[in-house]
């Protein structure tokens, strides 16, 4: 077995507790990590703006693999290294249809360092943050493509939502969900997965050094692609189906507990 090189790790559900913190224990093991010299690089679906107060901590990586590797963001200089786009007659043909299908849909983007939404998606999901674009109808939105493009739907689950979805999104398109109400729906082709075996590419990494932790649906390919993968015990069925190893939940640390013992062997 090869050397462990690089740490990839999902934030929310697993590598987060469920209070969004990281553990006194946990960034411990981190710190250990990279004084041992790997690397360490998180892969979320969060945007850019919703990983800089975490990822900005010396415990954790500067660069992050964000919205389920549509783009790659410096944290420390507050730049975006690399991104694929959604193209605008993708985007805007994919909100026609889903919206023929599911006339209750609404749709919100995220464009770089950017967020917008619908009137319709404010009043669907409620309290939000500023968006940083004018809120617009879906097709204005996605005038200039976007790196994701949320669907969510007032009655239906992430899960039944994209059960419904998916024969409509088919191959123009990928789509996933990581726990959060509604769909994330992205460039086709561009996963964790992709983005994170680019990203090792660059840098001589074998996938054979890469350790991979995640919890949910969005996780599975990037899980499928490392070398070594686990499972927090929280984690959906699909995401412990997939993993070489299940490990205690979030809350429990169980990130730190796999580190800990790979570092004591050596």
């Amino acid at each position: 077995m090869k050397p462990l090189r690089l740490v990839a790790t999902d934030l929310d559900g697993t590598l987060l507790r469920s209070d969004g913190t990281v553990s006194a224990r946990t960034a411990q093991a981190l710190r250990r990590a990279v004084a041992a010299g790997i690397e360490l690089v998180m892969v979320t679906g969060r945007p850019p703006r919703h990983v800089r107060a975490i990822a900005g901590a010396p415990d954790l990586g500067a660069v992050t693999i964000c919205m389920n590797g549509a783009l790659v963001y410096d944290v420390a200089r507050d730049a975006v290294l690399s991104e694929t786009r959604l193209p605008p007659e993708t985007a805007r043909a994919l909100i026609a249809d889903l919206r023929a299908r599911l006339p209750e849909v609404s749709f919100a983007v995220e464009v770089g360092l950017h967020c917008g939404w619908e009137q319709s998606y404010a009043l669907q999901r409620g309290k939000l943050e500023e968006p940083s674009l004018p809120i617009a109808g879906g097709h204005a939105l996605c005038a200039g493509g976007v790196n994701k493009l949320i669907a969510f739907h007032p009655a239906l689950s992430s899960a039944a939502l994209i059960h419904r979805s998916r024969a409509v999104i088919a191959d123009r398109a990928a789509v996933s969900f990581s726990g959060a109400p509604f769909l994330e729906i992205g460039p086709y082709a561009v996963s964790k997965a992709s983005s994170l075996a680019a990203y090792c590419a660059e840098r001589g990494v074998a996938r054979a050094e890469v350790l991979a932790f995640g919890d949910m649906p969005n996780d599975v390919p990037m899980l499928a692609w490392a070398g070594r993968s686990v499972a927090v015990a929280n984690a959906h069925r699909d995401v412990q189906s997939i993993a070489g190893e299940l490990t205690l939940s979030n809350d429990d640390d169980g990130v730190a507990v796999v580190l800990e013992r790979l570092l004591d062997q050596h």
